[in-house]
């Protein structure tokens, strides 16, 4: 089950797999995570003059439902950027809000907070600044400066090659020998350049930053900064 996931590597002495959907497992743990949700996003949108189709939550709760499907987690992981703005969970849809609760319900569920978030609304009213789990802090962004282990998501990276006269982009995470920044997973979630200097800025101090790339059931590394 484990290897059907995703794309399997290990980071700080524990196996995780990286999916192309953009969550990730963590074997031992049996927790999935997954950052940057940003639910309701639509509906922020929507109530701007932007009309997007309304059900981007929808879709982003139905991977998270069928990442732990394929993957068997009992522990749910959210790294902040929950909902896209403090109303967002007074807007969720009743479908979208059942199943909401029905995944809280099944599972350890635990949210972190990130910037888009506040701890104001039911929903998020556990939500942690940061966790550390087995020796790896797991925060909303990475922290500037640090040496220790860290999982974070915040960026939303991507990255792009061109093949055969076409320009393809994809969601990655960004990796240091220490620490990792997690792919956007949410339905309606932008990118950045996995190798903006924001990025790699973030992952200071560092010998080596790579952007990972699952697909076809393997993990591609490509090289984004090396030391001098």
């Amino acid at each position: 089950m484990f290897d059907q996931f995703g794309a399997s590597f290990e980071f700080a002495g524990q196996d995780f797999a990286l999916a192309p959907s953009r969550a990730l497992y963590w074997a031992e743990e049996r927790a999935l995570i997954v950052a940057d949700l940003h639910l309701e996003k639509a509906s922020w949108f929507a109530e701007r003059g932007q009309m997007l189709p309304p059900y981007d939550s929808r879709e982003t709760l139905s991977r998270v439902a069928d990442a732990l499907r394929a993957t068997g987690a009992r522990r749910v992981l959210c790294l902040g950027d929950n909902f896209h703005d403090s109303h967002g969970p007074a807007r969720l849809e009743p479908h979208a809000a059942g199943m909401l609760d029905a995944l809280m319900r099944a599972t350890d569920w635990v949210w972190i907070t990130g910037n888009h978030d506040t701890k104001d609304t039911s929903v998020e009213a556990q939500g942690l600044p940061e966790l550390t789990v087995r020796g790896i802090a797991l925060r909303h962004e990475a922290r500037p400066g640090e040496t220790g282990l860290e999982l974070s998501g915040h960026y939303h990276p991507k990255f792009a090659v061109t093949a055969r006269g076409r320009r393809v982009s994809r969601p990655c995470a960004v990796a240091s020998e220490r620490r990792l920044i997690l792919p956007a997973f949410g339905a309606l979630t932008g990118g950045m350049n996995a190798a903006d200097p924001a990025i790699l800025g973030a992952l200071q101090p560092a010998r080596a930053i790579d952007a990972l790339v699952p697909a076809a059931g393997k993990l591609a590394r490509f090289a984004l900064w090396r030391s001098a």
